[in-house]
């Protein structure tokens, strides 16, 4: 469980550094092309990684789900 808790901390963080860009964005009357290319790049790693991360936390719900459905057998 200790993992789990861990994983959804730095998710929360991610989703965080994902809301600043957003953030940065929409306060923007101008966006500068490097920056705003630069902050798509960070962006699109964060979603890749969060992907992932996700990913993993689903298959430990269904490892979990499983073994309680075992359980009831």
């Amino acid at each position: 469980m200790e993992k789990t808790k861990k994983e959804k901390k730095d998710i929360g963080a991610e989703l965080g550094k994902l809301e600043k860009i957003v953030q940065w964005f929409e306060t923007q009357d101008q966006v500068d092309v490097e920056e705003g290319l630069s902050k798509v790049r960070e962006g699109a790693e964060l979603i890749k990684d969060l992907k992932q991360k996700i990913k993993k936390v689903e298959n430990e719900f269904e490892e979990i789900k499983k073994d309680l459905s075992d359980d009831a057998e």
